[in-house]
């Protein structure tokens, strides 16, 4: 894939889950040398910080020219102290393509060969060793991108074909030679929103797929309790005005049209005649089964408007001080400020606690016979009393959905002054998203468990040839491999299974 200085989640989504390589354009590094031309030649006798200032608190001392280097390097060592565990791989991937990008804009006036060392450090699976604890979104992510920046000046650890090593030894098997500094390439690696844009990016990606399942879930829900199927309706929803509500009816309404599981209203209550005191059926579901478009209508909402501040901000220059040759000046500023993205992963991980809520309740609604009226307790296709069915998996979903109801707390208007109160107000950036992240984690969990209680619910019922096709479908790839139960066996295993068929099945962009 040729790179360029702007990209969308259609091509991320090719790099992170499908491996496909990056090229740089001719364009975009003849910009990066422009850049950095214009800094080497504008840079002469001016005063320009982190160049021959120190940095942050320390941006009042001046820096003599023979310590104009070891400035650089010293950003880098200083501030790689981050501590908890690694950040998985798919992330590292995604901050180092979202620095890519940041460099690509042709605004940070670093050299031709940080960008192209970045770039084979993506293309051959060469993963920095970052510390998920550390950022306080402002300036950036600094010591996050600190470990990504060490690991580019061969020294620290990376992740190389699964095992973690000395990042030397990993540059020397490949042939490469770490980045020489030139005049500001230390600031630069280290000063941005780079890695919480790219766990951003990740959360974005599973969190659409979570919210394609829910429909899917919702829609063979509302199959297994015949439903009718006027909350669907194209009037009903286009009588109100969100685009969101309308295009998940409309999903469901594409997914659903040719079952033979739910019901017309207008043949079953309108064009028969009724005598009945008590009406055995519902005649209007709960809500966890009716409100699904009014429910996901806003998550859809939100994750657009995820996408477009992501995409804004990877495409972005998002370093301090920005170069610009248009202008043939260089400003100071707060492009390294995170509180785009740490909003919007606040705003991330409440729609996808809503969506986990209410992936909850439709369990619920499956395992509780005096509520379905239509299903043995627990979906227990075994003897009552003996065998206990999913009724444990039960306490692992409602565990899970209460830590997402804790962690959606918002991190945004959590900033705490420090770095001698230079940084007085900061985004929580990361860590906004490394909670949105562990709550998207978790709502898999609960949806796994829902699915295997649907499919088991499909079997109990017998209404596998009345389900609508897709519906058929996604029940026969479960069962090839969750093979229905009637005896008691630990779930774990088929859990993990099911959670790893959820994410890797459908490309939703």
């Amino acid at each position: 894939m040729i790179a360029d200085n702007s990209t969308n989640l259609a091509a991320l989504y090719k790099v992170l889950f499908e491996d496909e390589k990056l090229e740089l354009s001719e364009e975009c590094v003849q910009k990066v040398e422009e850049s950095f031309n214009f800094l080497q030649s504008f840079s002469n006798d001016k005063i320009i910080y982190g160049i021959n200032t120190g940095f942050g608190p320390m941006a009042q001392y001046r820096i003599e020219d023979q310590s104009l280097i070891d400035l650089q390097y010293n950003i880098i060592r200083s501030h790689s102290t981050g501590v908890g565990k690694p950040l998985p791989k798919l992330y590292v991937k995604a901050a180092m393509i979202a620095r890519l990008y940041t460099f690509l804009q042709g605004k940070s006036g670093v050299h031709k060969e940080l960008v192209l060392l970045l770039c084979e450090f993506i293309n051959r699976g060469i993963y920095p060793f970052i510390p998920e604890h550390g950022s306080v979104g402002a300036s950036g992510d600094l010591v996050q991108l600190a470990h990504i920046a060490l690991t580019l000046i061969g020294e620290g650890e990376v992740f190389y074909q699964g095992q973690l090593c000395d990042t030397a030894t990993v540059l020397q098997e490949n042939e490469l030679k770490p980045f020489s500094m030139h005049i500001r390439e230390g600031l630069s690696v280290t000063n941005g929103t780079s890695v919480m844009t790219g766990i951003g990016i990740v959360n974005l990606i599973y969190a659409q797929k979570l919210l394609h399942w829910s429909v899917v879930a919702s829609v063979m829900m509302n199959e297994i309790a015949a439903s009718y199927d006027d909350f669907m309706a194209q009037a009903l929803n286009g009588a109100k005005h969100h685009r969101g509500q309308q295009e998940i009816a409309a999903m469901m309404r594409e997914w659903v049209s040719d079952s033979q599981c739910v019901l017309q209203r207008e043949n079953e209550l309108y064009n028969q005649i009724h005598k009945e005191k008590i009406f055995e059926h519902k005649v209007q579901p709960y809500y966890s089964l009716r409100c699904v478009p009014q429910i996901l209508g806003p998550i859809y909402d939100e994750l657009k408007n995820a996408e477009e501040v992501l995409i804004n901000e990877i495409n972005s220059a998002c370093d301090n001080p920005i170069i610009d040759p248009d202008t043939q000046n260089i400003y100071h500023g707060g492009n390294f400020h995170g509180d785009y993205v740490s909003f919007e992963m606040d705003k991330l991980k409440i729609a996808v606690t809503k969506l986990t809520m209410l992936s909850e309740r439709q369990l619920n609604y499956l395992f509780h016979d005096r509520i379905n009226g239509i299903l043995p307790p627990f979906v227990n296709l075994g003897v009552l009393g003996l065998n206990y069915g999913l009724q444990a998996s039960q306490f692992t979903a409602t565990s899970t959905t209460a830590e997402c109801q804790t962690l959606s707390n918002p991190m945004y208007v959590h900033s705490i002054p420090n770095n001698n109160d230079n940084q007085d107000i900061v985004s929580m950036g990361t860590n906004s998203a490394l909670l949105a992240k562990t709550v998207i984690e978790n709502s898999y969990q609960v949806m796994a468990i829902q699915f295997m209680g649907i499919v088991q619910a499909i079997d109990y019922l017998r209404i596998q040839e009345k389900l609508s096709s897709k519906s058929r479908q996604v029940y026969e790839e479960i069962r090839s491999f969750f093979p229905a139960f009637t005896e008691d066996t630990p779930k774990y295993k088929e859990i993990e299974q099911m959670i790893t068929y959820l994410k890797n099945k459908i490309n939703t962009l």
